[in-house]
């Protein structure tokens, strides 16, 4: 089983959100962020060798995690935080693989093609600043990296809006939000013309937006046909969402994802033979493409 959505902090992140005194920062165990109430993380859910032991009870045989955008660290211009992100993440042990992430106030392209260079599975990118086609567009450089290496891109909630809603607020309707822009920024802008190999993932089921390809449809916009390399993943999602986006996409545009900690595998009901290419062959295709076995570390 092949989880493409997982998030772990390694100790000298944690350490230096403890250094930090302005948001994102930790207070002990409770994060501080600029938009959203504080928030007690569980100090077992970025244990190591819990985490482990979890994904070996599960049979995941590769689990990749990423900087948690919600944060905001892309667009802090702390460097040290983000190095201590991939320094940390390098070192993971197995099951684990990880997401890189990039400075976007200034980003570093060469630093980009080195983390992919050794090992990172791909990129992740904040869906908050996709929201736009020019968005897409701003990105240019970091997506024909991507493309280049033959690395996908996740494509996962960012920093929510100042609210004074309910705790379930953001992740129930900005982050959804996000995703769906996202999704509909991509088509608009034409990514797949410009970016033709590319393979990308949004998290979450794009926020449920391709169940609302029947209101283009309606407003005078057209799918057209189904496109190979673009994936959702299946967070915080159960049989019904699931099996909607399933029926516009298809199954083989479906990974599984689960987003852990903060949520955990669910049974989709899908049957056997489609939990399995749910839960492997999908997640293969995403992040190492057709005809390729699993690569080790640094391993191109």
């Amino acid at each position: 089983m092949i989880d493409v959505h997982q998030h772990l902090w390694p100790e000298a992140f944690v350490e230096r959100l403890r250094a930090r005194r302005e948001p994102p920062y930790l207070d002990g165990w409770t994060l501080h962020t600029t938009c959203e109430a504080p928030y007690d993380v569980d100090p077992a859910a970025h244990e190591l060798g819990k985490r482990v032991a979890l994904e070996e009870d599960s049979g995941t045989t590769l689990a990749a995690v990423s900087l948690s955008s919600p944060l905001g660290v892309e667009e802090l211009g702390d460097a040290e935080l983000l190095a201590a992100w991939h320094d940390g993440a390098a070192e993971f042990p197995k099951p684990f693989r990880a997401w890189a992430s990039v400075d976007l106030v200034d980003p570093d392209v060469a630093g980009l093609e080195s983390l992919l260079d050794k090992g990172f599975l791909g990129l992740q990118l904040p869906a908050h600043v996709l929201a736009e086609p020019t968005g897409w567009e701003a990105q240019a450089e970091l997506l024909r990296v991507a493309e280049r290496a033959g690395r996908p891109i996740l494509v996962h909630p960012g920093t929510a809006r100042p609210t004074e809603a309910p705790g379930w607020w953001a992740p129930v309707v900005d982050y959804t939000t996000q995703l769906q822009a996202a999704w509909w920024a991509w088509h608009a802008f034409g990514g797949r013309r410009s970016y033709p190999d590319l393979r990308l993932c949004f998290v979450a089921a794009a926020g449920l937006a391709p169940v609302h390809h029947e209101r283009l449809t309606a407003r005078g916009g057209r799918l057209g046909t189904i496109d190979p390399n673009l994936y959702v993943d299946t967070s915080s999602y159960g049989p019904q969402g699931i099996d909607a986006v399933a029926r516009v996409l298809g199954i083989d545009q479906v990974v599984h994802g689960t987003d852990r900690p903060y949520a955990d595998s669910i049974e989709l009901r899908q049957g056997d033979a489609a939990t399995a290419v749910i839960r492997h062959d999908n997640p293969h295709r995403l992040l190492f493409g057709t005809g390729t076995a699993t690569p080790e570390r640094g391993v191109q």
